[in-house]
């Protein structure tokens, strides 16, 4: 039985099943999953003749919105209390692991753990480990070594792990799939950290000089306090924060804000802008339509926007969306490339980038 296991955001086990089933079996792969409720996994079962591996070479984990990560499944290890890294040992020799292109591994976390105690071992068993299965030669000798493959453990609890591998260049850079960001004190709130989650995930690093820099000018619909203004502001940029409420005091000392007292669904700038942002809370139809009208217009070239998804049918409302994003921009005689994640510092929204291509 060949499994992949998917690592979601907690409560969206069913988006991530449903969208990879649909997605494989675009690609002639099928399967079914089984979500465990607000775990943030999700086991996706191959039900053809296909395996892990050949399910990883036509999918890639960048093309899934809700799943932040993958690996795909060995199996199932019970873990006694005296020898745990003589019982992965044991485990991987009996499924045949050979440990050629392995050169470490990695033991996860449960997102939502709260087991202080399972948290405390599972960063302090990772040496030993690692050494254990170097002994066996069951990881390359090299820890630092080129790696095609990298060894999986999750812990869920002290007396199991699933074991599996992930294979470079198609799992998430993040530990986890996950990108801790520390807010700084001068950021007027929270939700500065999705905007700058975004541009990490959405644009190569190599590039970041070619999007973010050089004085651009951006536009921040639906802006108060401050949070994503005060990115753009970050990266040197001029910025017409539209809100019909109050903007943070010190971020409008900079000099680099304009506060537009208006409707951020009917504002627009008289010349074009480089980048439009959008973290209004309304129904997601209404914001892709949004987006999709500025860059028709040519009034930006990059926007990043939110989609606040209803409490049901997430998943399909998303689909809704995806496909207005892409009817209407196709309809403009746009080139554009879409992106879109569930990110970490995301709750009921999913965020997206577009880059309209001249």
């Amino acid at each position: 039985m060949q499994q992949v296991m998917l690592i979601c955001r907690p409560g969206f086990e069913a988006e991530a099943g449903q969208e990879l089933m649909d997605q494989a079996a675009e690609k002639g792969v099928f399967g079914y999953f089984q979500p465990e409720r607000n775990s943030g996994q999700v086991r996706f079962t191959i039900a053809g003749g296909e395996s892990a591996e050949e399910l990883m070479a036509r999918q890639t984990v960048n093309q899934l919105v809700f799943s932040r990560d993958w690996f795909a499944v060995v199996g199932e290890c019970e873990l006694p209390a005296k020898d745990r890294v003589g019982a992965i040992v044991g485990f991987l020799r009996e499924h045949d692991w050979t440990g050629v292109d392995c050169a470490r591994v990695e033991v996860r976390l449960p997102e939502n753990n709260d087991d202080k105690d399972l948290g405390n071992f599972a960063r302090k068993w990772v040496a030993p480990l690692s050494r254990g299965l170097r002994e066996a030669g069951l990881l390359m000798a090299d820890s630092k070594a080129r790696a095609n493959v990298r060894l999986e453990v999750l812990l869920n609890d002290f007396g199991t792990a699933v074991v599996g591998f992930s294979l470079e260049g198609n799992r998430s850079p993040f530990p986890d799939g996950i990108l801790r960001l520390r807010l700084p004190a001068s950021a007027p709130s929270r939700s500065a950290l999705k905007l700058e989650e975004a541009w990490k995930v959405f644009l190569p690093k190599e590039r970041w000089l070619d999007y973010l820099g050089g004085g651009k000018k951006a536009v921040d619909l639906g802006a108060a306090p401050g949070g994503w203004t005060w990115q753009l502001v970050q990266q040197g940029m001029l910025v017409s924060a539209v809100d019909n409420g109050p903007m943070n005091p010190e971020l409008m000392a900079s000099g680099h804000v304009e506060h537009v007292v208006a409707d951020g669904y009917s504002w627009q700038p008289k010349r074009a802008v480089d980048w439009m942002v959008c973290d209004i809370i309304d129904k997601p139809q209404r914001t892709a339509k949004l987006a999709v009208d500025w860059l028709g217009s040519r009034l930006c070239r990059y926007t990043v926007f939110n989609l606040k998804l209803p409490m049901k049918k997430r998943y399909e409302e998303w689909l809704s969306c995806r496909d207005m994003i892409i009817r209407g921009l196709e309809e403009a005689g746009l080139n554009c490339t879409l992106k879109a994640r569930h990110l970490y510092h995301d709750r009921e929204e999913i965020t997206c980038f577009i880059e309209r291509h001249e």
